[in-house]
């Protein structure tokens, strides 16, 4: 370092390191010429078989010699290890151009790395961050795009008759207050449904800290008597058949699934018959089915319905308050536990399931 403090070697890494090492080396071999010099001329003089001139001139030529094997080792060893050391901080100067493009707002392309070492790790690891920078990227605009869409018609509504009330041009009375109230009401809760679908995402592969044994038996059962009266009024009878079996779940979200699909069947219960509730406990798997009578889904609905705001009847789901999220969230929930979800549909009869791995004790 100078009388600054700062230091007189470049900034680079790669030639810093290497003027570090061949400082080092050439400081080795000097010593160790020099100890061999002096060895081997102490080792003649002690033969004393040559004379004074004959001596000398055997030093010389030592010297010279020394001094060419010191330079030939100096200069190979510090372009061996300068190559080296250019080849193995290569993958560290893709990372800087990298994160430079980061900085203006770009994914950059994966970079390609070979080796196995922390270097290697370390690329990988800036891989996998910046796909999952890029996914978040892509999925906030997604969600962004798709409330905006969601709350333009309700909002819209709500201003516009609220204007035309402040204005006079309508008179307010039961029917219209009661329609703005459940548009409200709508808004309300699309945002409570905005708020479970936060809670729960960005969490793959994670575990849950409130995960315990639970008997799936026992959380159907709970989960169907607090939609008694709901079904009572509808005038819907409930088929409940539920085998015992214990999962390792977060007790909290697995109910949330399961009244989730017992509300779409009361929500879009069309025709007769009872809505049928299984609980089947399989060989490594527990298995719910909430089963019931409703309106066609045609194929294309069906393989989409598990997107997020996605709905199979956008005039229904208007009039019902449906956000077209309950299905998605559901659906992550049920697959951070490690399990999987899906639909059958069959004469206008609709089946919703899912299965959770038994709980291996």
């Amino acid at each position: 370092m100078n009388k600054f403090g700062k230091s007189w070697l470049p900034k680079q890494f790669l030639w810093r390191l290497s003027i570090t090492n061949m400082i080092v080396i050439t400081a080795f071999i000097l010593l160790s010429g020099w100890s061999i010099y002096n060895a081997a001329c102490s080792l003649a003089d002690g033969l004393g078989a040559m004379n004074e001139q004959k001596q000398e001139r055997f030093n010389a030529i030592l010297f010279q010699y020394l001094w060419i094997f010191s330079a030939a080792a100096i200069v190979t060893g510090s372009l061996i290890h300068f190559y080296i050391t250019r080849k193995l901080i290569g993958p560290i100067r893709k990372l800087i151009e990298s994160t430079k493009s980061m900085k203006t707002g770009h994914y950059p392309e994966q970079i390609e790395v070979k080796s196995k070492d922390e270097t290697g790790q370390l690329v990988g690891h800036f891989n996998d961050l910046v796909h999952q920078l890029k996914m978040n990227e892509q999925h906030r605009q997604k969600v962004i795009s798709d409330l905006s869409h969601e709350f333009r018609t309700p909002l819209s509504n709500l201003n516009g008759y609220l204007n035309a009330l402040s204005k006079g041009v309508i008179d307010g009375d039961a029917t219209l207050y009661q329609s703005l109230y459940e548009e409200s009401n709508r808004l309300a809760g699309m945002v409570k449904q905005l708020e479970q679908l936060k809670e729960w995402d960005y969490i793959s592969n994670q575990t849950f800290l409130e995960k315990k044994p639970v008997d799936m038996n026992l959380t159907l059962t709970q989960s169907v008597e607090m939609f008694y009266w709901r079904l009572e009024n509808a005038g819907i009878s409930v088929d409940v058949h539920a085998d015992h079996g214990v999962v390792n779940v977060d007790n909290s979200g697995i109910s949330q699934v399961i009244d989730n699909l017992l509300d779409n069947s009361v929500l879009y219960y069309h025709g007769t018959g009872p809505i049928f509730v299984e609980g089947k406990k399989m060989d490594t798997e527990y298995r719910v089915s909430v089963a019931g009578p409703g309106q066609s889904i045609s194929v294309e609905d069906l393989d989409r319905i598990f997107e997020r705001f996605y709905r199979t009847d956008k005039s229904r789901s208007y009039y019902t308050g449906g956000t077209g999220l309950g299905l998605a969230i559901s659906r992550e929930i049920i697959e951070h536990h490690g399990g999987k979800m899906g639909v059958q549909s069959k004469e206008d009869v609709h089946t919703f399931w899912f299965r959770l791995p038994l709980w291996n004790h």
